[in-house]
């Protein structure tokens, strides 16, 4: 039977019947794996470009020098270390009674500082104050500082002045435009102060009193191998755990930089939605070129029944031809797939500033694995079909009613499609809302289609033109063929609207999480007495609407009566977050950018205190809903009951609080207060204005950390517009597919309306009108199912806030009417061309 199989793999490739399925599965295939290639590569190159928020693949804080001995294994496993000491003093410029002091975050760095990421200098303020500079991979030489361009200011000071740092006068050479790992801590939110480690010593400023962050700087000699930094780290919480250590912490993007990780965890859901839409496309085309496939074959397969071949032998013929062509389709796919993620790598040279990681062998593994399963899944029942084509039918044109088991094998695809969604996105959630949407779709667009055929039957007579009637006596005498039409041309406008009018809200969306104009200037230590004159000047620099927000530290003492000691949590993490005071606020409001996930908010009761604990905090100290926490705040107690958990937008760059307390219970609390808002690059002297007003502010700019936030996002934007380019390739071979899947059937009724009467023109018209009700109905549903889907994404994975654009639905009904017409026209043009009497003979 294998080699009758090939024999019939060869004629039907001569007669072209597996030309428009080989297409179909290349075109999916290299649509999964074009996308498959560059996420990978995409994905490895965020997280290793990433790394340099940190300035290393891994960073060890402590409070007090790094032992010896850490080093030494580093050294030993061949890993690239770099040394800062970063502390709070004062800096002091200029002589006698004119001199002026500011209190600055002062760093010292060892050479190869940072080891991932680069430095940026200049000496220019206003081009510093933009983040622009020359690249470096120098450190300051010693003799000589580096500083943040609003300490010029804030010291009456210039590049080339001498800078006092405890016993050391050391000269400003550089200004530091942006700084990669400076983070968004409240110990960087003073300016910076760079020196060289080897002028550290000298300054006096570090003894055993000195609040100071030691921090060791770790990386792989191989940007793209991390395999040693993550064994390294396993032996170093060994000896963290075994040794019961303090004041350690190790660092990540998931601890250190919750923003950024925030980011790219967003980044790479959407990167995850491209490849779903990518493989429901697939299996629709698949599917499709299957069952026209499967139409096609039904004269010969009872043909090869009369000749004597057995149910058994034509099922083993058919499942060796479609896995030949699987097979094939799905390499040439690979390769396909393979060449255009260089095309893409080359259309967006210019945002890739690094060399992205080698091709990993994953996503050619997955292409040929996903051909096949399409191919199985989708194909696989309308081959048990052709099995049972009765012999007959070479005399009567008749087809018989599926059997049960090919009909069962549907649920196969089904099962294989949600497996394929789950493998592709990688995410649960995700996969199953998607997938939900799509097999939801299916149901309700054949139901409405169905429908649309039972109410279009009343209308045949609504108008008086020809036309009319022949569209829609068409439409009813091929209900089946219709309904399938309409659902496989409304599945596949769903997934083109999805990724052109509803994925630009999402985008937009996902963008306006990190707006242009987040705030990047913290105000802190505001006194209750100074908060008018705050505002005043704030409204007078055109700040829109500022809001304080009250501030309380305080230490948290115990939960739910117990006292918190040295040994109540057992991961590190906690230990620090509950060995350090708080940043309380209390507000009887929601905070913008809040989301309450779980309970209720405050009530306010006199009496009543009622806290407000942010979920990741919750799940780090192992908290719940109606638990208790004892906060002393400068000696004043106050034991509040959990009675709401929020969920924040770490990227939006807003002033957050991990816990808000109600206003009644923290009355009497010693109270300074905060502010957050965005200055444009031409207001930058706001800041020197405030601390010349009130010396006791301290003014932070963030800017460098929005700029860092939204590099990331602008890159992976332009990489997922660029990615649905992709994935349209395969939405057109579903519409096409869909729109041919009755040219036999057309060209039959055509040839004998004409030999009974009916002029080309008539019929031709009529096409359209056909084509016209199809497209239209295809296009609202495919906008309804669009919009509910992005609905869902935005509401239940993305987190996003949701608005309906009425523009959808006028998309998708002119997209859906162009694409019927277009596509009709070119796969029915030569049905009306062809001469009646050819047509009835060929029938």
């Amino acid at each position: 039977m294998f080699v009758q199989a090939l024999r019939m793999t060869a004629r039907d490739w001569r007669a072209g019947e597996l030309r428009f399925l080989l297409v179909a599965l290349i075109v999916a295939v290299a649509a999964l794996t074009s996308v498959g290639f560059f996420t990978d590569r995409m994905r490895a190159g965020m997280d290793r470009d990433a790394h340099q928020l940190l300035g290393a693949d891994l960073l060890v804080k402590t409070d007090d020098p790094v032992p010896q001995a850490w080093r030494d294994e580093a050294a030993r496993r061949g890993l690239l270390l770099a040394d800062t000491v970063t502390f709070p003093s004062m800096a002091q410029a200029g002589e006698g009674d004119e001199s002026l002091a500011q209190l600055s975050s002062i760093k010292a760095v060892s050479t190869g500082y940072p080891l991932r990421g680069q430095m940026k200098i200049t000496t220019d303020p206003v081009a510093a104050s933009g983040a622009r500079g020359e690249p470096t991979r120098d450190v300051p030489a010693p003799g000589t500082v580096w500083v943040d361009p609003g300490l010029l200011a804030q010291l009456s000071t210039q590049v080339g002045g001498m800078l006092t740092l405890g016993n050391s006068q050391l000269r400003i050479t550089q200004l530091i435009a942006t700084e990669p790992d400076k983070g968004a801590s409240f110990a960087n939110f003073a300016p910076r102060v760079m020196l060289s480690m080897a002028d550290l010593k000298a300054t006096g400023l570090v003894d055993d009193f000195a609040r100071v962050d030691f921090r060791l700087q770790i990386a792989s000699t191989n940007r793209n191998d991390l395999t040693a930094i993550k064994a390294y780290e396993t032996w170093l919480r060994a000896q963290i755990n075994d040794g019961n250590l303090k004041g350690v912490r190790i660092e990540t993007l998931e601890n250190g930089r919750p923003e950024m990780r925030a980011t790219l965890d967003r980044a790479g859901l959407f990167l995850s939605l491209v490849g779903l839409l990518s493989a429901m496309l697939a299996a629709v085309a698949v599917a499709m070129a299957a069952r026209r496939f499967m139409s096609r074959h039904l004269d010969a397969c009872a043909m090869l029944r009369c000749l004597g071949l057995t149910q058994n032998q034509v099922t083993v013929m058919y499942v060796t031809e479609f896995a030949l062509v699987g097979l094939l389709g799905s390499v040439l796919g690979v390769l396909v797939g393979f060449g255009a993620h260089f095309v893409l790598l080359e259309l967006i040279a210019s945002l890739i500033r690094t060399e992205l990681p080698p091709v990993s062998i994953l996503p050619a593994l997955q292409g040929v694995a996903t051909g096949m399963l399409l191919l199985v899944g989708f194909a696989l029942p309308p081959i048990l079909q052709l099995r049972n084509v009765p012999h007959n039918r070479v005399i009567r044109r008749e087809a018989g009613a599926p059997q049960p088991a090919a009909l069962a094998t549907y649920g196969l695809g089904v099962g294989a499609f949600v497996l394929l969604l789950y493998w592709q996105a990688g995410d649960l959630t995700l996969a199953l809302i998607t997938a939900g949407g799509f097999l939801g779709g299916f149901a309700v667009f054949a139901l409405v289609a169905w429908l649309g055929l039972k109410l279009l039957r009343r209308m045949r007579n609504l108008f008086p033109q020809q036309a009319w009637r022949f569209a829609v006596t068409s439409l009813q005498r091929r209900p089946g063929a219709t309904v399938v039409q309409v659902v496989s041309l409304s599945l596949g406008l769903m997934a083109l609207l999805l990724l052109t009018v509803v994925r630009g809200d999402l985008m937009a969306a996902w963008q306006s999480a990190t707006p242009a104009d987040a705030p990047n200037r913290f105000v802190i230590n505001i006194l209750p007495e100074q908060t008018e004159g705050v505002e005043d000047q704030l409204q007078a620099a055109n700040v829109k609407e500022p809001v304080l927000f009250p501030m309380i530290r305080g230490r948290l003492t115990a939960i739910n009566g117990a006292a918190i000691k040295s040994d109540t949590f057992a991961d590190g993490e906690a230990r620090r977050l509950a060995n350090r005071e708080f940043n309380l606020s209390t507000t009887n409001a929601l905070p913008e950018g809040n989301e309450v996930v779980e309970g209720s908010w405050f009530r306010d009761a006199p009496g009543l205190a009622e806290a407000s604990v942010e979920k990741s905090i919750m799940d780090r100290l192992g908290l719940k809903l109606g638990d208790s926490l004892r906060f002393d705040m400068a000696g004043l107690m106050v034991d509040a009951k959990i009675t709401s958990v929020r969920k924040l937008e770490w990227g939006s760059m807003r002033a957050n609080f991990f816990v808000i307390i109600n206003p009644a219970a923290m009355a009497n609390a010693p109270t300074t207060y905060m502010t957050a808002f965005h200055v444009p690059a031409e207001g930058a002297n706001l800041g020197n204005a405030l601390t010349r007003a009130y010396p006791n502010l301290t003014v932070v700019d963030v800017s460098g950390i929005i700029r860092q936030l939204q590099d990331v996002l602008d890159q992976v934007v332009v990489a997922v517009e660029f990615l649905f380019l992709f994935t349209l390739a395969s939405g057109v071979l579903v519409l096409y597919a869909a729109l041919m899947g009755s040219t036999s059937e057309r060209t039959r009724e055509g040839g004998l309306l004409r030999a009974l009467g009916a002029t080309r023109q008539q019929l031709a018209r009529a096409q359209r009108i056909e084509f016209v009700l199809v497209g239209g109905l295809s296009g609202l549903l495919a906008a309804t199912g669009a919009a509910a889907l992005g609905w869902a994404l935005a509401t239940y994975q993305f987190k996003f806030p949701w608005t309906f654009a009425p523009g959808v639905w006028l998309a998708g009904l002119v997209v859906g009417i162009l694409c019927a017409i277009i596509g009709g026209w070119f796969g029915l043009r030569g049905v009306l061309r062809q001469p009646p009497l050819q047509t009835l003979r060929e029938a």
